[in-house]
């Protein structure tokens, strides 16, 4: 058994892209091995900024021989079939076996191909895997055709301790690799994966992330500990700087107190977003006047020039947050509104002035929903919400948008209700944010989703498959969590109807209101399936005319779960799907319907007797306790007709001889199916 060891060396591998190249790699050439027939024992990968590696144990030194059985036309085919089987498998006429099968008598020919040595396959395959290997972005250097995420300067490939010339572009294969970029640039030859690892350690190279990972988050916990202060642990920037490192040396630096007065958030964006630095905190969870880098150097002088270097660099970006700091609360927010004429939201949706008058008009709308919801208020958090995006600092940095506007709201002296709002607005983000639940709040969150989507889907710019540009998916999740979290009766079809009629006639869409509730009913779904409730038991509830109302639909979901998985629900759906199919043959064979009332007197046997009043019995008690929202009871009592719906099939022939009869008995038929739609649309249930 043998050794496979392959390094491609580059320029710097962006951090986000490193993890997923080297798994890639590994799973292409584990499925070329698979593929040539060569066995193993361990795939190992391996990732730092400059290089992935890959190491395979266990390797066969040759690929198993093959002897395959091939069948080949009939003996009396035409010579040119013949010829060709012949000819395509490398046998002779005589070198093949007749053999009589039951569909007449075949050649058949027996190819032995001898297995070729492992290290003329693993060639073809590394080189296959490297054309293929899928980068985000890549580039071309100098004059060369072919592109990597960066310049490859080299490649490392050994089997069994000897150089497989594997070639990329310009680069062929050595058993050379070189250490740390500043503390051990000299090249070096290597004989195994054990010797790699040992030497690229000496050369000061941490090559196992997780590895990387642990040092950077131990070193920088001591440091702040060291210091009395507590590290804020970020996994996300964690895996980042592990990615931009090969020597990992955690050092701390200080923020000038002259800009500890900033807004914490806009101190933690200029340290962990744009310099990605770790925050630290006093043992009161305030943000200390400190902050972590990771360094891929050990210096002299104790890394005191690289602390120095990454202080003034964020010196000089705080300086910059300061003075928006202080600029941008001389004027209010109102007075910014005017600038917003001059920003275009979409271009087939108007500017941000425009937009500001439909959140508004939301907002006022949606307050009448939302018990304790200030109309007022809303309307003025939706009016000023969106002046902090031609702010400085929102210029600079945009990912406190909404954020800052608060800040800009408390100094202008607005309701501290309308500064929340106005911070909140954007969320949820994702499945994971905070949901707001303030009203106020809740009402221009809601505002804000919902124009958005109306707009998009007026315009007929509707996500397909996966491209979503304007991230209505997760809108429609946010609306989605903010209605249910918050207990809200919203009618989603009124508000639909309503955020559409804001834009001019001239581009709205007639469907869009309907798009958008079938829209809504997938996103529920997905919603819904991640907390474990059948996707079909929604589809079955939302078909229902008119239910639009996601909190009685959640709660008629949840009971008609537990009606279906229950032994009477079970068996009347059988009920149920047995009299669908009976109507739906015998409507479109008689083409007509029997949904009509049902005549006492034609009832001559016992069983249709009792179910027919069983349905009215039934739907004269469910149906007030559906209306009360009641629909556990509700459902209970329409288990009810379980013992007579099963009894009527047993005993009664539906498709009597006498017309009138049989026309009866299908008008009983459709009044189950009636009684149970009362319920929710059972033929969307799936059995």
């Amino acid at each position: 058994m043998a050794e496979l060891l392959l390094e491609l060396f580059s320029e710097e591998i962006p951090a986000r892209m490193q993890a997923n190249a080297v798994a890639r790699l590994a799973e292409t050439v584990s499925a070329w091995l698979n593929g040539a027939g060569l066995e193993y024992n361990r795939v190992e990968t391996l990732v730092t900024p400059r290089r992935l590696t890959l190491i395979v144990d266990g390797l066969p030194l040759k690929q198993p021989d093959m002897r395959e059985e091939r069948r080949g036309p009939r003996v009396d085919a035409p010579e040119r079939a013949i010829n060709g089987f012949l000819a395509g498998n490398g046998v002779t006429l005589e070198q093949c076996e007749k053999r009589q099968t039951p569909k007449g008598e075949f050649l058949f020919a027996i190819v032995e191909e001898k297995g070729r040595d492992t290290a003329d396959v693993l060639k073809q395959g590394i080189e296959d895997a490297m054309a293929i290997l899928p980068w985000p972005k890549s580039m071309r250097w100098a004059d060369q055709k072919v592109r990597w995420v960066r310049q490859l300067e080299s490649i490392l490939c050994l089997f069994n301790g000897k150089v497989i010339p594997v070639s990329f572009g310009p680069v062929t294969a050595g058993d050379v690799t070189r250490g740390h970029r500043f503390l051990a640039p000299a090249t070096f030859s290597v004989a195994n994966a054990s010797e790699y690892k040992e030497k690229l350690r000496t050369a000061m190279v941490m090559l196992d992330r997780e590895e990387r990972k642990q040092v950077i988050l131990d070193g920088a916990k001591k440091l702040a500990a060291d210091a009395g202060f507590d590290l804020l642990e970020d996994n996300g920037l964690l895996e980042e700087v592990c990615g931009l490192v090969e020597w990992p040396v955690p050092v701390m630096g200080k923020v000038d107190d002259l800009f500890m007065d900033i807004p914490r958030e806009v101190l933690e964006t200029s340290m962990r977003e744009h310099q990605k630095y770790f925050v630290v905190e006093d043992k009161n969870g305030k943000l200390a006047a400190r902050f972590i880098t990771v360094s891929n150097m050990v210096t002299a002088d104790n890394n005191a020039k690289i602390i120095a270097g990454n202080e003034r660099v964020l010196r000089a970006r705080l300086h910059d947050a300061k003075f928006f700091w202080d600029q941008d609360r001389k004027v209010t927010l109102q007075s910014r509104l005017p600038k917003l004429d001059s920003i275009v939201f979409h271009a087939k949706l108007g500017s941000l002035s425009e937009r500001v008058l439909r959140l508004r008009g939301l907002a006022r709308e949606l307050s009448a929903d939302i018990p304790g919801c200030d109309v007022k208020l809303a309307d003025r958090a939706a009016e000023i919400g969106k002046a902090d995006l031609v702010s400085q600092m929102v210029f600079e940095f945009t990912e406190l948008q909404g954020l800052m506007g608060k800040y800009y709201a408390e100094n202008d002296g607005e309701a501290p209700e309308v500064a929340n709002a106005i911070a909140e607005h954007y969320a949820p983000a994702g499945p994971s944010d905070m949901c707001p639940t303030a009203p106020v709040s809740v009402a221009l969150a809601l505002a804000e989703k919902l124009d958005t989507l109306a707009g998009f889907f007026t315009v007929d710019e509707k996500p397909t498959g996966s491209k979503d540009p304007f991230a209505l998916r997760r809108a429609a999740l946010g609306v989605i969590r903010l209605v249910l979290e918050n207990g809200l009766r919203l009618p989603l079809r009124r508000v639909f109807a309503f955020a559409v009629s804001q834009y001019p006639s001239a581009i709205r869409r007639d469907a869009a209101v309907d798009d958008l509730l079938a829209f809504f009913a997938d996103r529920l779904k997905v919603h819904l399936r991640e907390q474990g409730v059948r996707h079909d038991l929604v589809s079955a509830v939302f078909a229902l005319d008119g239910e639009d109302d996601l909190v009685r639909l959640l709660a008629r979901v949840e009971a008609l779960s537990d009606f279906v998985s229950g032994e009477s629900g079970v068996n009347l759906m059988a009920g149920y799907k047995r009299a669908s199919n009976i109507l739906r043959i015998e409507e479109k064979k008689d083409d007509t319907s029997y949904d009509a009332d049902v005549s006492a007197d034609l009832l001559s046997v016992d069983e249709e007797r009792k179910l027919y009043q069983a349905l009215i019995d039934v739907r004269h008690t469910a149906l007030p306790l559906l209306r009360d929202e009641d629909y556990a009871t509700a459902m209970a009592e329409f288990a009810r007709l379980r013992e007579p719906v099963d009894a009527f099939f047993e005993q009664v022939t539906v498709n009597s001889d006498k017309a009138d009869e049989r026309a009866n008995r299908l008008k009983l038929l459709a009044q189950i199916r009636t009684a149970l739609h009362d319920i929710a649309d059972f033929s969307k249930i799936e059995t």
